[in-house]
């Protein structure tokens, strides 16, 4: 249960509340509560009506445990986001020579290899200084 409840601590807040509230006004309160209990079930099945109403019969396909935030690693969005592949550059028919022909082959395939990035003094990673 929620809020770190369990069944006996529901059962003796339950008995302090019957000894609080008294024998005669006890049937008075659980009126109450069964109406504010009947209350909220309207009101949920309120909010799945206009939900699923707003957002069109779509609404129910839709995967919501596959849209939740806690299943990414951010360090997994990072890493995929800067080491994404480029897209491939668009072979065009050359009509010249065959040496051009194997020159875009040749750039063709190297473009979909990855290779990962070196950096040193001379050629330093990316920087924004708008994003600092």
């Amino acid at each position: 249960m929620g809020f770190g409840l369990d069944v006996e601590k529901l059962l003796v807040i339950g008995f302090i509340a019957v000894l609080l509230i008294g024998p005669e006004r006890l049937p008075h309160y659980a009126e109450q509560f069964a109406k504010l209990v009947r209350r909220g079930g309207e009101m949920l099945r309120d909010t799945k009506s206009r939900v699923q109403e707003e957002m069109g019969p779509e609404v129910s396909d839709v995967d919501w445990r596959k849209l939740d935030p806690r299943q990414y690693d951010p360090r997994r969005i990072i890493r995929d986001a800067l080491f994404e592949d480029a897209a491939p550059a668009p072979v065009t028919p050359s009509t010249t020579s065959a040496a051009s022909e194997t020159t875009a082959t040749k750039a063709t395939a190297t473009t979909a290899v990855r290779e990962t990035p070196v950096f040193s003094k001379k050629s330093p990673p990316p920087f924004d200084p708008e994003a600092t």
